[in-house]
């Protein structure tokens, strides 16, 4: 972007969104307007007051705001950055975007046996991936969706008061925005998080260069984030991902499908740590298929740096150094694109937090009790500055329930909160509730119950055979503790499991909800009669045999 021809105040915003297309203009338009003016101050020393003053508005912020307006309380909202946070801008929007793309291209490019067996032939080498194209439908996803998060939307149809700055606390009950004070009753801290970069030599600068304007003109490295790598219009031949968590492995599958060569790299030896491993290794093998390279078992990254090198792409080649582990030996990658997936810091600093009396710690985040409240009993938390579930949908929640604690005396909890969530790859994986490792750490006796996709009709016809349910149950009755899925649709299903949960609706009870025939979301049912046939004892098989015998 032209940054010459931006308001100084919005130059931090605009070296991060590019191409300057009509898309991206629109985009900023909504959720970061150049020329939004500051509400008319309400006091007659130039203050405002407010019942409600949100700092951050990303997901939750920007549900806090809604939901406190929408009944009544008088409420403003302060972003400094982009509208929408990272859901709309740089998470799951535009990711669930371009892995539509990628399967797309998958389907009729990288799947061509599975084509065919159903009788259908295609030529692979005609299928064209227009890059350009699949990230300007990327951009235009995300514009269409940005209305909703818009400061038009939220100061003219919400009644909410919109300001367009950083905000910084001057006291307990206060906060300057653009050299006005604000007075609130009431505030709600929702600054989210931000990805970090790894110890490497070399990679601070190359991040830096890869963000700024060269005066000389000269090719920046392609070095992203989450943050910026929605910004690409060219595609790398090869890209080097940092992270075996859920944002690198969603992303590398997505590049990798589109006709990126990709690598992965970690140190943990795992993909998806979190998840049980059995169900992780079904995501890695399908991504291995696809052909995507893991490295992790790497001890230390050592140095990356430009070759001098320009690609056809226009992308300057880079070289990076790490040490393995198990070889204790250096290796030596040349890419043309690196994406950092290696972790999130929440975003606390910078805000004065000492002069409000909010303790916080820059790693974990806010300190806040289970009402989500801040050693400042004025001030709350909502989101990834707080909490360890990152997900804009538990944000969604815990704002639903700082709404109720600090507007009309709740005592809601985020102990409470049931959050389920899911990893969008090829197959997914979606969990809610606690996880083996969780249940005999706590010294919790259960068992387990699983059905899988290749015993289910649909998933057969569909030839998406791969995966399975595991449902957690306490030891001694049908109380479902947990429950991971790994296969087709996982992140759809894991809603009705999560009902039964909130519900207290136990497994031997799915058993009696009928489901449509065929489906997939049948393994829920059938996971249901696994469990109901352990009840089958040699004696209640007896006395059910005897009465059977005895009808006339």
């Amino acid at each position: 972007p032209d940054l010459e021809k931006i308001n100084p105040k919005d130059r931090h915003v605009a070296k991060h969104v590019w191409p300057m297309d009509d898309y991206n203009t629109n985009l900023l338009n909504n959720v970061h307007p150049p020329e939004w003016q500051d509400p008319a101050s309400t006091n007659k020393d130039g203050s405002s007051s407010y019942d409600l003053v949100v700092i951050g508005a990303g997901a939750g912020g920007l549900v806090t705001a809604a939901g406190a307006a929408g009944v009544g309380a008088k409420v403003a909202i302060i972003e400094e950055n982009l509208l929408g946070g990272d859901c709309l801008n740089v998470g799951c929007v535009p990711s669930k975007a371009i892995i539509h793309s990628a399967n797309l291209a998958h389907t009729v490019k990288g799947d061509v046996k599975r084509l065919e067996e159903a009788g259908i032939f295609v030529d692979p080498n005609a299928v064209k991936v227009d890059f350009e194209k699949v990230m300007e439908r990327v951009r235009k996803i995300r514009t269409e969706i940005s209305h909703h998060d818009s400061a038009e939307r939220f100061s003219g149809e919400l009644g909410i008061q919109v300001y367009i700055g950083r905000a910084t606390f001057t006291s307990e009950k206060t906060i300057q925005v653009n050299g006005r004070t604000l007075h609130f009753k009431r505030a709600v801290i929702a600054t989210g998080g931000y990805p970090t970069l790894i110890p490497m030599d070399g990679l601070k600068e190359l991040h830096e260069k890869s963000t700024s304007v060269d005066p000389n003109d000269e090719p920046r490295p392609i070095v992203m984030t989450n943050e910026t790598f929605f910004n690409m219009t060219k595609q790398p031949k090869k890209m080097v991902v940092v992270g075996a968590g859920v944002i690198g492995l969603e992303l590398a599958q997505a590049m990798q499908r589109l006709g990126t060569d990709v690598t992965v790299l970690g140190r943990s030896g795992k993909v998806l740590p979190k998840e049980d491993q059995d169900m992780a290794e079904i995501v890695k093998q399908q991504m291995i298929s696809d052909g995507v390279t893991f490295l992790l078992d790497v001890a230390s990254y050592k140095n990356i740096e430009l070759t001098g090198k320009v690609l056809e792409n226009g992308y300057p080649e880079m070289k990076m150094t790490f040490l393995e582990k198990s070889q204790d030996k250096k290796v030596t990658l040349e890419f043309d694109a690196l994406l950092v997936a290696a972790g999130r810091r929440p975003n606390v600093t910078g805000m004065d937090l000492e002069l409000a009396k909010v303790d916080y710690d820059t790693k974990k985040g806010l300190l806040v009790n289970d009402k989500l409240q801040t050693t400042n009993p004025r001030v709350f938390g909502v989101g990834d500055c707080c909490s360890e579930f990152k997900f804009t949908h538990a944000a969604d929640f815990m704002a639903r329930t700082v709404i109720r604690n600090s507007l009309f005396f709740g005592k809601g909890k985020m102990s409470d909160l049931l959050i389920p969530y899911a990893t969008f790859t090829s197959p997914e994986i979606a969990s809610v509730g606690l996880y083996g490792k969780d249940l005999d750490e706590q010294g919790i006796e259960y068992r387990v119950f699983e059905k899988h996709f290749k015993d289910n009709d649909r998933a057969i016809c569909d030839d998406k055979r791969e995966g399975f349910i595991r449902f957690r149950v306490a030891a001694k009755k049908d109380t479902i503790l947990g429950c991971s899925i790994v296969g087709e649709g996982a992140g759809n299903m894991i809603g009705e499991v999560t009902l039964a949960m909130e519900s207290g609706t136990g497994l031997s009870a799915l058993a009696s909800v009928i489901h449509p025939y065929p489906t997939t979301s049948e393994v829920i049912r059938q996971s249901g009669d696994v469990y109901n046939k352990t009840k089958l004892t040699t004696t209640v098989k007896s006395l059910l045999r005897g009465i059977v015998q005895i009808q006339s």
